[in-house]
Order: structure tokens, then sequence, then C-alpha cells
């Protein structure tokens, strides 16, 4: 006996952050309907036209803006960006004339990323060591 089986779904929200895009930007029939898994697979494997824009142009989702501002998506609600749905235009003027937040969220950024770089240095060092200690036990 064959059992019918139904595909796959998501909300709209979950596709549109598998996408990279910002949800509201895009067309109604795709923000009301779920997509499944099959639908999702063929738009990543040939976007149609308005998914290609919005990656290119946006607005893009806060994830996507922090990302491109090289800041955490906490660095944007500290600035008080919390619905910052940007285009890039919108990005590229803040990168190349950059707010005081700006500059100071992606320093800091860039505190974390160097202290995280030594804390895995450090613990792949360690590793080494335990595991010659090890070799040297057997």
């Amino acid at each position: 006996m064959a059992t019918n089986k139904t595909p796959q779904t998501m909300k709209p929200e979950t596709a549109a952050k598998k996408l990279g895009v910002y949800l509201p930007a895009t067309p109604e029939e795709f923000r009301s309907n779920p997509v499944t898994r099959e639908q999702l697979n063929e738009l990543l494997a040939t976007p149609p036209e308005w998914l290609v824009e919005l990656r290119k142009n946006g607005p893009h989702p806060r994830t996507e803006v922090a990302r491109k501002l090289g800041v955490s998506v906490s660095g944007l609600a500290r600035a008080e960006m919390n619905d910052a749905a940007l285009t890039t235009a919108e990005i590229t003027a803040l990168l190349e004339a950059p707010p005081a937040w700006l500059v100071t969220e992606r320093a800091t950024q860039a505190e974390v990323r160097a202290e995280n770089t030594r804390i895995n240095e450090r613990k792949a060092g360690q590793r080494i060591l335990d595991e010659e200690k090890a070799r040297k036990q057997k």
C-alpha cells in the first residue's frame, strides 16, 4: 500500500531567513503561503528576479545589515537600530561616513574576534600538549 506523503512546509518567516532576505520586502505570494522544501530548494538553485534583486539591493534583514557593517546584531540594538532593514545604498553610505556608534561597534567587534582567536589558539595548543602527554604515557 502506498502512503501519500505530505510535503514538509515552513512558515514564510523561516523561508525568508533561510534565503537571507527581509520578509516584508518579499512578494505577497511568498509572504502569505507556506513554503515547501522543494520550493525552497528551487528558490536557492534558480532564484527569481525578485530574490536576486532583494539579495543585491535590499532592504536586508537585521542579521545581514550587521554582517555588512561589521558589527553584531547586539551592536545594532545598542545603536537603537532595532528595525534596521537597510538597503545596500544605505549600508554603503554608513560605511563611507561612519557615525560614532558604528566606529565604536566595529572596534568592539574587532576586539571580540581577536579574543576569540586568542582563545581558540590557546585551546588548540592545549589539545596538542594533551595529545603529546597521552602518547608519552602509552
